[in-house]
């Protein structure tokens, strides 16, 4: 039988997007179950993978995927998967068939030495801009949920990026923490997860997703365009200190927010949206003895910990619009451009 699927056919820009009818039908290896697909978000993972944006060690301008190393074409995009499992592998109980589901797209056995070099759905893998994907049994948990298909969508990636960063920087009740690019996936994410545990977030945002991000939780927002960090953040904290910096964006600002931590504070980082070659005074870093933590994706344990949230109700899906299947080029098209508050997401149905 053949599906339809979207195949991303070389590093490019959204010509490279090829909507087909004939692709092969996914089977379940043993361990393995299929999901019918029934929403699959959008990321900047899909961006950067499909543009090759990643560079390699050696050459930050060439082409590669996420582990900076060369993918295999065709590849389908869609790391953010809702469906339903419609057929399992050898080695997989006939019961979970029906089993209404949320993928967990970090493929990989072992510890969190393992994650960093995990297959992504997606990536390494095929995923689910397409009529089915197959991932392994225990990466689609069974979740109980009023929200659509489209809304548990939204979750994945970003949330389980934005938990690990704040489990990696140790974010306790109470701390203030400084996110930036709150108006994006990752950066909403942390608004909402930071709350959770009873932190108090200043969000950085456009002029425009500033009141989106107060209606979040943040005590505070500013303006990612302003000129001077410190006294903007001095003016709306006052006295009170910045405990941690959870950043998404780095590029020109990255001094500015080594500036505004506490001594002993935390900086932990899991994009670089505008710019990752940066320069700083690391006299900042070692005089006020500043932890500089790197981090990517989200491990097991980050993603079962999310789906605890949703299923307790304590994390807002933010549905921003939908596409169709056929239509992801423009869907990633309309994500570039950032005129809109949430997460976008392909319904392979319509």
């Amino acid at each position: 039988m053949a599906v339809r699927a979207v195949l991303l056919t070389g590093f490019g820009g959204p010509e490279r997007l090829e909507y087909r009818t004939d692709v092969a039908d996914p089977r379940p290896a043993p361990g393995e179950v299929r999901v019918r697909v029934a929403a699959t978000a959008l990321n900047n993972a899909d961006i950067w993978t499909r543009e090759g944006a990643y560079g390699s060690p050696r050459d930050p301008s060439s082409n590669a995927g996420w582990r900076r190393e060369a993918l295999r074409f065709p590849r389908i995009q869609g790391a953010d998967i809702a469906g339903y499992i419609d057929e399992v592998g050898s080695g997989v109980p006939g019961s979970r068939i029906g089993a209404r589901v949320l993928v967990d797209p970090m493929i990989y056995d072992g510890g969190e030495r393992e994650l960093v070099e995990n297959e992504y759905v997606g990536s390494e893998r095929d995923g689910g801009f397409a009529e089915f994907v197959t991932v392994p049994a225990g990466n689609a948990h069974q979740i109980s949920s009023s929200l659509s298909d489209a809304e548990l969508a939204t979750f994945p990636t970003a949330y389980t990026t934005a938990m690990r960063m704040l489990n990696r920087a140790r974010v306790q009740p109470g701390e203030t923490v400084l996110v930036t690019g709150a108006s994006g996936g990752v950066g909403s994410a942390l608004i909402q997860l930071a709350n959770v545990r009873r932190a108090k977030v200043v969000a950085v945002a456009g002029a425009a997703k500033r009141r989106q991000a107060l209606e979040l939780g943040a005590i505070a927002a500013i303006d990612r365009h302003t000129t001077d960090w410190v006294a903007e953040v001095a003016a709306v904290l006052g006295d009170q200190p910045v405990d941690v910096v959870a950043d998404v964006v780095a590029g020109p600002a990255f001094t500015d927010l080594l500036r505004l931590l506490r001594p002993l504070g935390r900086y932990v980082v899991a994009g670089a949206m505008a710019g990752p070659l940066v320069e700083t005074d690391l006299r900042t870093v070692y005089l006020k003895q500043l932890e500089l933590i790197g981090s990517s994706f989200g491990s097991h344990e980050d993603f079962a910990q999310m789906i605890e949230h949703i299923t307790a109700g304590e994390l807002r899906p933010l549905l921003a619009a939908t596409y169709p299947l056929h239509e992801l080029a423009a869907a990633q098209e309309r994500f570039v451009a950032k005129d809109f508050f949430g997460k976008i997401v392909v319904l392979p149905g319509e």
